[in-house]
């Protein structure tokens, strides 16, 4: 499958349509695996979380086709004593196309309003209530008007957003793996932090849901290369070829039960997945910060019932969730025995069934057979915990993918 190499200065010039990627022919994956037992998978309501709709004249459905979880940023060292007329060029890579797109910014994490008074989606200006700036109150968000632009699915998209009067914390996804640039009084520079914007939604009729990858540092794609667009959602979304969308909600050192880098997850689950418009799936690959990373949580059963309790809310929303097995670290500096006891008997429950409407086996995917405690050789990144792009290639191609377009279309149309 080709790796995207996306380059954020042509890419900003981009205002045409791309063509969608060729359909992928369906290659089922025995990883891809339903729980015999589903007890616990009880349906819930058959709604889908929605944004605010785009006016009612519009037709075609809503879908997001990018996101980004947010996190606490520090105090921005590229502002310089005077931060007017600083610019911000989000590069964001596309899941699926339409023919119009809306925008959410957020000052989660700030502690001042934030004015932003200049914004284009691919140098198209957008408004805010018909206004061609906005401010952002601390700790809140704002969704854009729909502005007609046409957004190719599987391209990198660029969102520049002007902030005169920044100031204080920002909010932030660090390590996107994609180079972005700020442009201010120091010049421009390149970045790798997503800054204040969080989704990027489209409107179309080719695609049917969104699916959410919710996980840590594996999900965000630690490890990959730089503007390869190699994470694993981004090998699904390939493979899905603009038919259903997938957004990456991984944030790197994220854990289940206990905050740190991020909202624990139990706490950031309503906002980074149930509010994505056109949410029907979920993959939940979570729980490995929880056992390696200080303070270490030695009970298994706790990070299973966290697991479950997503997936009962999940349930609650009328969505469908798929969960990952745990992958093996043995050789990074935080592996014991114990740790990898703690994280074989979550395995155990997740393939026993009940945790998860069903499952894909992260675990048995990349382990080297000979030593299943370690990642395969081949797909380690040198760290033993983080795969490279071969590695994320093998887990973007365990799930089922005509199984995923066959859920029926969400009521999210217009």
């Amino acid at each position: 499958m080709p790796r995207r190499q996306g380059s954020a200065l042509l890419i900003a010039l981009l205002v045409g349509t791309a063509a969608l990627a060729a359909l992928v022919a369906f290659t089922g994956s025995l990883l891809f695996t339903e729980p015999r037992a589903k007890a616990e998978a009880a349906a819930g309501p058959q709604g889908v979380a929605r944004t605010p709709a785009a006016p009612a004249r519009s037709t075609g459905l809503w879908l997001a086709t990018w996101a980004a979880a947010p996190v606490l940023g520090a105090t921005d060292p590229e502002q310089g004593p005077d931060p007017s007329l600083r610019t911000i060029r989000n590069v964001v890579h596309t899941s699926i196309g339409g023919d119009a797109a809306r925008i959410t910014l957020s000052n989660l994490f700030g502690t001042h309003p934030l004015l932003v008074d200049h914004v284009t989606v691919n140098a198209v200006p957008v408004t805010f209530r018909n206004a061609a700036y906005v401010t952002i109150p601390a700790g809140g968000q704002i969704i854009s008007d729909a502005v007609v632009v046409p957004v190719a699915a599987d391209a990198d998209l660029v969102v520049t957003l002007r902030t005169p009067t920044a100031r204080g914390p920002v909010t932030v996804h660090p390590n996107s793996h994609q180079t972005s640039s700020t442009e201010g009084p120091q010049g421009t520079r390149p970045t790798t932090d997503w800054r204040y914007l969080t989704a990027v939604d489209v409107r179309g009729r080719t695609a049917t849901g969104t699916l959410v990858a919710f996980g840590d540092s594996l999900t965000a794609g630690s490890g990959s290369t730089t503007d390869a667009n190699s994470r694993w959602p981004d090998v699904l979304a390939d493979r899905l070829a603009g038919r259903y969308a997938v957004v990456n909600q991984g944030i790197g050192g994220n854990r289940i039960l206990l905050s740190g880098v991020g909202p624990r997850a139990l706490d950031r689950f309503d906002r980074d997945v149930l509010a994505v418009t056109g949410v029907k799936t979920v993959v939940i690959a979570l729980g490995i910060n929880d056992i390696q990373a200080f303070p270490q949580e030695g009970d298994p059963a706790r990070i299973v019932d966290a697991l479950h309790t997503l997936t009962e809310r999940a349930h609650t929303r009328g969505l469908r969730v798929i969960g990952a097995t745990l992958m093996p670290y043995e050789g990074q500096g935080n592996w014991t025995p114990a740790r990898n006891a703690v994280r074989e008997h979550v395995n155990e429950a997740i393939r026993a069934g009940g945790v998860f409407d069903e499952f894909l086996d992260f675990d048995l995917a990349v382990r080297d057979p000979s030593r299943p405690n370690r990642l395969l050789p081949a797909y380690d990144s040198g760290d033993h915990l983080h795969l490279n792009d071969d590695g994320y290639q093998r887990l973007g191609s365990l799930a089922d993918v005509a199984s995923l377009l066959r859920a029926q279309p969400s009521s999210d149309a217009l």
